[in-house]
């Protein structure tokens, strides 16, 4: 699956960071950046991808 991050801005200049693809923790580390850059964080929903287990290659990475 591709990975995507979206940022989505409303009417009112609140934003929203989604990202699609990522498994585990790693969709926090791939889109810190973007929410140090846009700001205080008020709310956190987790999906479904975030629970699924790591592929066995980005495990070994992430313990090194």
């Amino acid at each position: 699956m591709k990975k995507i991050i979206r940022v989505i801005v409303g009417p009112k200049g609140e934003s929203r960071v989604e990202t699609r693809g990522f498994s585990g923790d790693a969709c926090r580390d791939a889109s810190r950046f973007l929410e140090q850059a846009l700001g205080k964080s008020i709310n956190e929903q987790l999906t479904a991808e975030f629970y699924q287990d790591q592929p066995a290659e980005q495990r070994i990475q992430q313990s090194q």
